[in-house]
Formats: structure tokens, sequence, C-alpha cells
């Protein structure tokens, strides 16, 4: 782990374009933008393959709460990572709030409760530990990151509490539906997802900046460029 995050590349004196994002990797990660543009245009397009059109909004929803009540023992663990103990609690409160009163963590009574959804995940951990976030990426299928966020994703795979508690195959409940959740919210923001990807001059552009800005925000930091409202819309699923 300590030999990929020192492989964060760093841009050199005047590097980095006008838009603010490093992207030594433009060509390739182009070629990744086609591939995943092709998957979504074939399964994804329009309502999330169908899901958005056929499944209940109170169905889909429930999936969403129980999507985020599973990656709760995650959060916390980045928390306390982070040394935010104090979020770290809140959200150990949430999860048994939703777990014993929420019928599993299919019904979000914790907000009610003054206990509000707090995600994070390692990339944030590695940001406020400072590490660069080095070289945007767009990986397959997974869609636009950092070469900071892409190691993140992969710790966060060793540091979800459940996948060493649960066996299997329960263990893979929560990845299914954290998985339809992505579908659903594809087929939520559709309109404007299609935009982007299908109606853009320049779909890859489009979509880096968003996630970068997007990203950037979450983080705190100084997003690129001023034209998006970085809270519009997630691309993290593209």
């Amino acid at each position: 782990m300590t030999g990929m995050v020192a492989g964060c590349s760093l841009p050199g004196p005047g590097d980095i374009p006008a838009d603010g994002v490093y992207d030594p990797y433009e060509a390739s990660n182009r070629r990744t933008h086609a591939f995943n543009r092709a998957v979504d245009e074939r399964f994804l397009k329009g309502t999330g393959g169908g899901y958005s059109r056929t499944v209940p909004d109170e169905v889909q929803q429930g999936i969403s709460n129980f999507a985020e009540t599973v990656s709760l023992p995650q959060t916390v663990v980045n928390q306390v990572l982070q040394g935010r103990l104090g979020a770290a609690s809140k959200s150990t409160l949430r999860f048994s709030a939703n777990v014993l009163m929420g019928f599993g963590g299919l019904a979000d009574v914790a907000t009610e409760m003054g206990l509000p959804e707090n995600g994070t995940d390692f990339g944030e951990t590695l940001s406020v530990w400072g590490v660069p976030e080095g070289a945007y990426l767009e990986l397959p299928v997974l869609g636009p990151s950092t070469e900071r966020d892409a190691i993140g994703r992969f710790a966060d795979l060793f540091l979800d509490p459940v996948s060493y508690l649960v066996p299997a195959p329960e263990r893979y409940i929560g990845t299914a539906a954290r998985t339809l959740e992505m579908v659903g919210d594809r087929g939520q923001y559709s309109d404007t997802v299609d935009s982007v990807l299908y109606e853009s001059a320049d779909s890859y552009d489009q979509v880096k900046l968003i996630y970068m800005q997007n990203r950037r925000f979450e983080l705190g930091q100084e997003a690129p460029g001023n034209e998006i409202d970085p809270t519009a819309i997630d691309v993290s699923g593209f």
C-alpha cells in the first residue's frame, strides 16, 4: 500500500492545464471512457436499464437505505483513521438505529433522530493524511477517479468489517444493494447524464470536470473551473 501511495503522480512545472486537472494519461483514459460509454449505452441509458421505470420508488429507496446502512461500518473505520472520533460515534449510532429500528436498514430512522448520513472513504482518508490526488484516471466500469481515489477504492475492500464478520454468500448482499443503488441513481438523473454523455461536444472533458469539481468540493478543496455546480450530479458511476 505504501508503494502504491508513493506512486501517485505529481505534475511538474507547467504540467497542469488551464482546467486545473492533471491528466497525463488522457489517451488511455479516453479509450476507457469510450468503453464505459458503450457499456452505459448498451445497458443503462435512459432509465438505468429499466430499473427506475419498473421498480417502485419505495423499493428503490429501501435498497438505497440498506446499501448506505451496510456501508456504515466501513465509514466508521475511515472516520477513525481521519481522527474524526465524534463523526465515528455518530455513524455508529446511526448504524445501530437503522439496523434495530429501521427493519435491518431498509428504513432511515436515524436521520429523523438527528443522525444524518456523513459518508466518507479511504480516498478521503488519504487526503487527510496529505497524500496528493495524483493524476486523473477513468477506470473501466467504475468511471472517473484519481490515482489517490483508485488506491482508496482498493483499500476500502479490506477496511469493511462486514466482509470479515459475515460469511459468504450473505456478505455480498451489501455489494448487490450498492450496485442497484448506483443503477437507480443512473435512472434518477437520466436526463442530465444522457446530456453529458451523448450530447456534449466532448463528453470525456465534461465527465472529468464534473467529477473533479464534485470530488474536490467533497474534500473542501478548490474545484477546477466555475461553470458547473459541483453538487448538481454525481458522475462517479460513469
